[in-house]
């Protein structure tokens, strides 16, 4: 027995505003890195900001607050806490 293949990033819903106000999905993401979970509290507003600027960059809302983050808090001195 196979597994069904899991849907591509491409596989997301054509209608954005559906898609921002889907429920976030629960499965634990799997990483070629250690990483940590943030937790912040957004407004809805700009929870829906956030998730149509991702869908039209064509990237998932993970990767470009990862970017954001970096830029902003860059690594200066990799082996200080």
């Amino acid at each position: 027995m196979t597994a069904a293949p899991r849907p591509r990033f491409t596989a997301r819903p054509g209608d954005a505003d559906i898609w921002v106000k889907t429920p976030e999905p629960t499965a634990a993401r799997s990483a070629a890195i250690f990483t940590a979970r943030l937790t912040i509290d957004v407004t809805p507003a700009q929870r829906g900001r956030i998730k149509v600027t991702a869908f039209r960059r064509g990237i998932t809302v993970a990767d470009m607050l990862r970017d954001l983050l970096a830029r902003e808090f860059p690594d200066t001195d990799a082996g200080a806490p």
